[in-house]
């Protein structure tokens, strides 16, 4: 690991921190590990039932009749849903995260009427176990009458058919920045243009455990818990509450262990809805968890879209501006709407260059495919689309990439500045990390290795990607977060948070934070989180945002405890309160031996209310709550990729992957490690092997683990990583680190093959680089260059 360091911690950092920085044992890693931990497979309830789903098998379909008879007749089925059933008990449906007046698309909890992509739930068996639910779901009978479905969304706007009837147009909507027509004087005199154009394909999260949910009513109370994997439990609580039409406080959501979200598992999809409101109407809980071939058919697909990118340069290969005219795929049923979240690719596309002028434009289609969902980095389409235009326009200028990146590229000294769509960019160092990227590479030695290679008739290639991450933003859903602490009689110490933790190691982050910020020893706190029950409002993880949000919710909550430690003790000691330190759990007096244990001070605190100094209230718990008053805070990275490609088979086998990271303050060097690997295993999944594939009547045909490729061990790279830090504005100088591992990865693969087959005049214009398409693109360019 290579480090590199800016700036100087803030006023207000904890003086002697012991444990943030540190590669600190992953707390929650003994019941994972040892198989102790509890999904939501694991749960069992009195009585439980099973839903199974009656899935359309077809993309495009108007429903006529269906026949339950048989299913019913099924020994141990209890009962069969459908829209005539389920979709009248709903209430509410909007999400937290775009509020109650943000124009939304349909999302009836079944198809009602019409089926709009194949897998759409049609009917629900709920049965006394999930066998038999499977074996009713066959016994149902469902009339359809064919429609022409709507599959390619880059023909959609023009198609005569709609998927929803209320949008003929298929056009969800659109937003963009300035005029395209105010830059054509810009582009028009500009001595360079280069324009691009690049289709991504359809992807998705494929976390390790699918979706599941369990949920049970009481009728005596009208009280609702839920179990479920998700990444933001007080969301589920809210969303329910609101969709049943019951009080909030009524409705209780617990989160154990999820395995994997990747923002998929953010908010509540259809199927979700189906179980809350058919556990209302029976008498036991009900238990629903997605088999594979489910996940792949209906959980939602990301990823899918593409763009023309445009930029002007000068004879010095300085940017005058750049352009994106946007087009985004967004399924049937996207969750949640897609346009409000979806300016990010426009806002972000300018990255960490200098372009002094720039616009875009973002479209949002409807098809009859699986959802949208939001998926690691969703704006990660701006990265792809600007770094590959850059090494296409660095080839056309007969200019290195390295080099027309370093001439644009800006540095921590430039900040704070905006890009040109008014986004205000500071504390961030991309420059910083792309200079120590390709010093780990030794980018001049690579290049003189590959023409060695070049001249033996193999192709190698680097390529680059430097983006900048948004993380922990002020938007309102995600403006603040709340951390209780409790200091028990006993002098140990439970922090509770809102949780959400779905392996990125919520739980040691918020213990390392916790004692650090009390000065307690770390193996003194334990942490509560996932119950809305017990634990404080928070909308979870999402955005990059846990870290930097929960340490300032931790800061809050533990200053205000610290200095009640702190009275006491020198209440006791008989000194003044700047006398006393307290360190690993320890209260002394300056130049005296005495000394008191947080367990003492927690017992006066606790029974000898009569002992506590004036002023200092009983207790030692505390609840507080951080509230961003910053619009963003920026992290950055690059990341560098380097391959070989084998011209007569297609294949792409990655050399070396180094990524250099400025996340700020490391509060857990392997936690921040693990994220990024994660991530970039994921990009080179979405650059090279995964594909959510339909054919031409919308027919999935990458529906188990035989068609849709994921990359193994064996074809991800060691990842070397680096670290720069920049202190972030932001408490202890955090940032986020969760999504920028996904959003970096694709691009640079992308731009190494490019690079290696450059000698072949090959352009790559769609996505992932298969052994075939690769193959294909060759045979192509040789067939350009033989007429």
């Amino acid at each position: 690991m290579a480090m590199a360091r800016t700036g100087d911690l803030p006023d207000g950092t904890p003086d002697g921190a012991a444990y943030a920085g540190t590669r600190t044992l992953r707390v929650e890693d003994p019941r994972l590990l040892t198989g102790a931990g509890t999904y939501v497979d694991d749960v069992v309830r009195p009585g439980m039932l099973h839903a199974c789903f009656v899935r359309s098998p077809m993309a495009r379909a108007r429903i006529l009749g269906i026949d339950m008879s048989e299913a019913l007749q099924l020994d141990g089925v209890h009962a069969v849903f459908t829209a005539s059933d389920l979709n009248p008990g709903v209430r509410e449906q909007w999400y937290t995260l775009h509020g109650r007046g943000e124009a939304d698309t349909p999302r009836p909890p079944l198809a009602d009427g019409e089926v709009r992509f194949v897998g759409d739930p049609v009917a629900m068996i709920v049965a006394a176990d999930r066998y038999i639910a499977e074996d009713a779901a066959e016994l149902v009978v469902v009339d359809y009458e064919p429609l022409t479905p709507v599959v390619d969304y880059t023909t959609a706007l023009d198609a005569i058919e709609a998927v929803h009837a209320d949008h003929p147009d298929n056009l969800v909507g659109q937003l963009g920045g300035r005029p395209m027509a105010d830059l054509d004087p810009v582009f028009a005199s500009a001595p360079h243009v280069v324009g691009q154009t690049l289709y991504q394909q359809s992807h998705g999260p494929v976390p390790m455990e699918t979706r599941g949910i369990v949920a049970e009513w009481t009728v005596a109370g009208g009280e609702m818990a839920i179990w479920t994997a998700t990444q933001s439990p007080h969301e589920v609580r809210a969303f329910c509450a609101r969709l049943v039409g019951i009080d909030e406080h009524r409705v209780r959501v617990i989160m154990r262990d999820t395995g994997g979200g990747f923002g998929q598992k953010v908010l509540p999809q259809r199927e979700d809805m189906c179980v809350m409101l058919a556990a209302a109407r029976l008498p036991a809980a009900l238990k629903w968890i997605e088999d594979r071939q489910e996940h792949l058919l209906a959980a939602g697909q990301a990823r899918h879209e593409h763009g023309e990118a445009r930029i002007a340069l000068d004879d010095d290969g300085r940017f005058l501006a750049a352009t994106l005219d946007h087009v985004q795929d967004v399924g049937a049923y996207p969750t949640p709407s897609p346009v409000q979240s979806g300016i990010a690719v426009g806002m972000l596309f300018p990255g960490p260059y200098r372009i002094p002028q720039g616009t875009f434009s973002s479209r949002f289609v409807f098809s009859n495919t699986s959802g949208r969902v939001a998926y690691r980095g969703p704006w990660q389409y701006e990265s792809m689309a600007r770094e590959t235009l850059l090494d296409t326009a660095a080839r056309q200028l007969g200019l290195d990439p390295v080099e027309l990146r370093r001439r644009n590229m800006l540095s921590a000294d430039e900040l704070p500045t905006a890009n040109f769509n008014g986004m205000p960019y500071d504390h961030m160092s991309p420059r910083e990390t792309f200079e120590h990227a390709l010093t780990m590479l030794d980018y001049d030695a690579f290049r003189r290795e590959q023409e060695r290679a070049r001249s033996a008739g193999r192709y190698l290639g680097v390529g680059t990607c430097t983006y900048v991450e948004p993380t922990a933003g002020a938007t309102p859903f995600h403006a603040t977060e709340g951390a209780t602490i409790r200091i028990e009689p006993s002098g140990k110490v439970n922090v509770y948070v809102a949780g959400g933790s779905c392996g990125n190691s919520l739980e040691t982050t918020v213990v390392q934070l916790t004692a650090d910020a009390l000065g307690v020893a770390i193996e003194d706190v334990s942490t509560v989180q996932g119950d809305t029950a017990v634990t404080p409002y928070g909308a979870g993880t999402g955005g990059s945002r846990s870290g930097p949000m929960t340490a300032g919710a931790v800061a809050e909550t533990a200053g205000v405890l610290r200095e009640r430690i702190l009275a006491i003790a020198a209440h006791r000691l008989q000194v003044a309160v700047e006398d006393v330190e307290f360190v690993r759990g320890l209260a002394t007096a300056k130049g005296s031996e005495a000394a008191l244990t947080l367990a003492e001070i927690a017992d006066i605190a606790y029974y000898q209310v009569h002992a506590l100094p004036p002023g200092v209230p009983a207790g030692l718990e505390a609840s507080g709550r951080y509230h961003t008053p910053h619009l963003m805070i920026w992290a950055n990275a690059t990341h560098v990729c380097t391959c070989e490609v084998d011209v007569t088979t297609g294949e792409v086998k990655l050399l070396r992957y180094i990524v250099s990271e400025d996340c700020g303050p490391m509060i857990n060097p392997s936690v921040v490690e693990g994220q990024i690997c994660g991530g970039t295993a994921q990009g080179i999944g979405g650059a090279l092997y995964e594909e959510l594939a339909y054919d031409e009547d919308g027919n999935p045909v990458t529906t188990t683990f035989m068609d849709y490729l994921l990359p193994t061990a064996t074809e991800v790279p060691v990842i070397e990583i680096g670290h720069v830090e920049t202190l972030s504005p932001g408490p202890g100088g955090y940032k986020g680190v969760g999504e920028g591992g996904a959003i970096g990865s694709a691009p640079a693969v992308v731009n190494a093959v490019a690079d290696a087959l450059a000698p072949l005049g090959v352009r790559i214009s769609r996505l992932p680089l298969t052994p075939s398409s690769i193959v294909g693109l060759i045979q192509e360019q040789q067939g350009v260059a033989a007429k």
